[in-house]
């Protein structure tokens, strides 16, 4: 890992963030706070990455702690924390299961990706399903609602009984993603589970179980417009990328490109980086690689 000092303070993407407005882009700068940028379909997408990409420190609700040393992260992988601020996030998450003093209420929920690719999981009720949006979940149900050891003690029940994981790898969700069944058919599937879920023995009895109420995102995902893309675009130093949003569906931008191809821009990899903005018409110059390819570089399973 390089080190060296920061460069002057300049607007650094911080990457996509969903909430019940939708997806936009976050900013950050020194000074100045934090901005959204919404990405809505049709709406123009151009810039130019700078000279290097920095680690984006560690956020904490709604507070944001720059990272201290400054540090580089590489270009390539999908996390845009250097190893300190990762493991100082790790130290105090859920998903890591090493906070487990936290009072909110959480729900837990089956998350439909693709057939076959169904997944249990919990998140803060006050989130309101912000989390299924962040992870591309197409449909999902909850099953309860409860204290977080509750949950988490559902969640491994249901592993253990249902043979239910509590994730995948990134691209099995963006193949399902091209050519999904029909939403009557993703509910039948957690209709199924959900029944079967509810009738387990051991599940914790301060879980307060749901019925069963399938929500579905494709109008959230703009699903209509997603087309398949043969390519992923990665990252690198002072490289453009220009084209339109077609349809934007968790961490994924699905876009057309200035030259028509279909475009797919994971916004976990804009974290970090500097961005310039770019002429609309500019071609694309950043690197696609081919999606067997981009299967096989670090990504996050969630």
């Amino acid at each position: 890992m390089m080190r060296g000092p920061r460069p002057a303070p300049l607007w650094q993407c911080a990457g996509a963030r969903w909430d019940r407005h939708g997806p936009a882009l976050v900013w950050r700068h020194p000074a100045q706070g934090e901005r959204l940028s919404p990405l809505t379909p049709d709406r123009p997408l151009s810039f130019t990455t700078g000279p290097r990409r920095d680690c984006v420190g560690v956020r904490r609700g709604a507070r944001h702690t720059p990272c201290p040393a400054g540090a580089e992260v590489p270009a390539s992988v999908i996390s845009a924390q250097c190893p300190d601020c990762a493991r100082l996030d790790r130290s105090y998450s859920v998903a890591a299961d090493t906070r487990t003093d936290d009072p909110r209420p959480y729900d837990v929920y089956l998350a439909w990706f693709g057939p076959d690719l169904v997944k249990v999981g919990i998140t803060a009720a006050e989130r309101e399903g912000a989390r299924l949006l962040e992870q591309a979940a197409l449909s999902y149900c909850l099953l309860g609602r409860g204290p977080l050891m509750a949950a988490r003690r559902a969640e491994a029940v249901l592993g253990a009984a249902l043979g239910v994981p509590d994730r995948f790898p990134y691209a099995a969700k963006r193949t399902a993603r091209e050519a999904p069944p029909p939403p009557e058919r993703r509910a039948a599937d957690l209709a199924a589970l959900h029944q079967r879920a509810r009738g387990l023995g051991g599940l914790p009895e301060s879980l307060a179980l749901a019925p069963f109420e399938p929500v579905h995102h494709d109008v959230a995902f703009h699903l209509d417009r997603v087309r398949p893309a043969p390519g992923l675009i990665r990252l690198v130093p002072e490289t453009t990328v220009a084209g339109r949003i077609d349809a934007v569906a968790g961490p994924d931008l699905h876009l057309t490109g200035t030259d028509g191809r279909a475009l797919l821009l994971d916004t976990r990899q804009l974290a970090g980086w500097p961005l310039a903005s770019a002429a609309a018409d500019a071609p694309t110059t950043a690197p696609v690689v081919a999606r067997e390819r981009a299967a096989e570089a670090p990504e996050g399973l969630f």
